[in-house]
């Protein structure tokens, strides 16, 4: 199986249990792959006949955009969104990573991997 993949899609959303996440915001990362079979696309050189990485990425800003208490949540929609937009995509992985999150400690981020198949 073929993949696309996005890697570090910058966002800055309001996620997190803390009520000071939802007002303050922080730094994201966003790393997406999908999984389909691109044999057609690569012989025909046509938009119409892959999957459009410019809809990922939309997908992606878009669902990091709705304020949620977990990562785990945000990185389900996104998947669950990417499989409503294209019957082609038969797997998803996404990695939600957030920038210097506040807890006590020197950490560099957080993340969250999730994989789905249809």
């Amino acid at each position: 199986m073929d993949k696309i993949v996005l890697k570090n899609v910058r966002c800055y959303s309001y996620h997190g249990c803390l009520k000071e996440e939802s007002i303050i915001g922080s730094d994201y990362l966003v790393n997406f792959s999908v999984y389909t079979d691109l044999n057609k696309s690569a012989g025909s050189d046509q938009l119409k006949d892959t999957i459009d990485y410019v809809l990922l990425n939309k997908i992606i800003k878009s669902e990091m955009a709705v304020p949620s208490k977990l990562l785990e949540h945000v990185a389900d929609r996104i998947i669950s969104s990417a499989f409503r937009s294209d019957a082609r995509i038969k797997k998803c992985t996404v990695k939600v990573s957030k920038i210097n999150p506040p807890i006590d400690g020197d950490v560099e981020k957080v993340s969250v991997k999730l994989s789905r198949k249809k």
